[in-house]
């Protein structure tokens, strides 16, 4: 698929076919993810790959009930590592960098999972140390983004964007 046409064809899918995604898929995701800019090349983040149905649904349960998680049959957590990062940026690093790093890993993700004819949905509404306890992880790693992956049931429209002219400005606000 054509660049441009995988970001127009992208939309966040919340309800998903009852079908696996193929791990020849998940790992072209993750290489593409793995490629994704991070400051200072040091990929401040880490990912972590549910397939686990009690995890996703205690998942879904820290996501204040978007029980649709539940449906997906891959969520990729992502989440900052604050040691990684501040070791070269110290405090920026750690609550910037960071979280700047999985975040650009998860545009990737999206991306990725669009162009291999796959839908996604990025969560970003969790109650942060409940995620942490579900996926298990140390004490500075923070989770910043639930991407959800599988096959989209049923056609998803593109909502409507802001006008070029409402959303930049030239040289200054």
């Amino acid at each position: 698929m054509d660049f441009f046409n995988v970001i127009q064809s992208r939309h966040s899918v919340r309800k998903y076919q009852v079908r696996d995604v193929e791990q020849e898929k998940l790992n072209r995701i993750l290489e593409a993810m793995n490629l994704a800019p991070s400051a200072g090349n040091l990929q401040g983040y880490e990912i972590i790959a549910v397939r686990d149905s009690s995890t996703k649904l205690a998942l879904a349960e820290a996501s204040y009930g978007q029980h649709f998680i539940t449906q997906a049959p891959v969520a990729l957590v992502l989440c900052a590592d604050h040691l990684r990062s501040a070791g070269k940026y110290a405090v920026r690093g750690s609550e910037l960098y960071a979280v700047q790093d999985a975040t650009i890993a998860a545009t990737y993700c999206q991306l990725a999972a669009t162009a291999l004819g796959l839908g996604t949905a990025w969560i970003g509404a969790f109650d942060t140390d409940a995620v942490a306890t579900a996926i298990e992880a140390p004490q500075d790693i923070t989770p910043v983004a639930i991407i959800l992956i599988g096959y989209p049931d049923g056609a998803q429209s593109a909502k409507p964007r802001r006008k070029l002219a409402d959303l930049v400005r030239i040289e200054k606000f």
